[in-house]
């Protein structure tokens, strides 16, 4: 009975309800690691030597696999036409900023996004990077670094209604690379909080929905969009931008909590492009862990 649930959850997710609690975004948020359950009943269905609870089993291990099994696959090789991209909420309590933009700079991208720049530690993220990346733009909180050169900078109102103090999160920006011009987006989505009553997550969803209708109404292409959108590509809150752009087809890269990554809420989606393989990098002085993605523009 166990298999089939799990089965069933696994494939039908999306009729959870989130009308109460948002309870069906919190499964969402942790949807791999229904795999957990797999494993245990696995091994009690061993110890019971039960040819029928094994036979059970194939279900769930079915639908996983069908789900993610994708994502273990090996990094394809690099092709014509990459962008290599990393993402990073470098957290406005990092003790390190200097080290930290070093570590990004080592995976050798082409653009990186951060979020929670703070004032203070704004100059030490934009001397080292400098050399390596001379283009970039900062609004409020959010920054993208480049190699290439920037233009039509602005600012991307994704403010929910409710939020009535100074909150700017959202940048877009033109990026002339060596394969044509991409429209990239940076944005931090608001902070979602799980309590007795669920999760609390109405400013992030509603965010989304302002940060979606931003990218529907995009005429440049191809659009890539890197951000902490404080949700996973599972869950039904990022519906608004998961369902206008393609998200990894390999890769986990889990990137928080940095102590204990249980989940990808750092992003690189992308439209009319194809995000192959996004990975996390190591550590650094922030509460979430980088990830690097490789793009291909069609």
């Amino acid at each position: 009975m166990l298999a089939v649930l799990t089965a069933g959850l696994l494939a039908f997710h999306r009729v959870v309800p989130n009308a109460v609690g948002r309870v069906g975004s919190l499964v969402e948020a942790f949807l791999p690691w229904l795999g957990l359950v797999v494993v245990v009943l696995l091994a009690l269905a061993l110890l019971r030597r039960s040819a029928l609870a094994l036979l059970a089993l194939l279900l769930p291990v079915a639908v996983w696999t069908y789900d993610f099994g994708g994502l273990l696959l090996p990094e394809p090789r690099p092709r014509a036409r990459d962008l290599v991209v990393v993402q990073h909420n470098v957290s406005d309590e990092n003790t390190d900023p200097a080290g930290t933009a070093r570590a990004l700079a080592d995976a050798e991208p082409d653009l990186i996004a951060l979020e929670e720049l703070v004032p203070s530690a704004l100059p030490e993220y934009e001397k080292a990077l400098a050399p390596e990346f001379p283009y970039h733009e900062v609004r409020g909180t959010v920054g993208l670094w480049s190699r290439h050169p920037l233009t039509g900078a602005r600012l991307v109102d994704i403010k929910p209604r409710g939020i009535v103090e100074a909150w700017s999160r959202g940048l877009r920006a033109e990026v002339d690379t060596p394969y044509g011009d991409v429209a990239a987006y940076v944005a931090h989505l608001p902070s979602v909080r799980v309590r007795a009553s669920g999760l609390a997550s109405s400013w992030r969803d509603e965010s989304a929905g302002l940060l979606g209708d931003a990218i529907a109404a995009e005429k440049l292409g191809p659009v890539i969009l890197l951000g902490d959108l404080n949700g996973t590509v599972d869950d039904r809150g990022l519906a608004p931008l998961t369902s206008r752009m393609n998200v990894a087809e390999r890769g986990f890269a889990f990137s928080f909590p940095a102590a204990l990554p249980l989940a990808r809420i750092d992003q690189v989606m992308a439209r009319e492009a194809t995000v192959g393989h996004i990975r996390a990098l190591p550590a650094t002085g922030s509460d979430h862990v980088p990830v690097v993605a490789r793009l291909t523009l069609d």
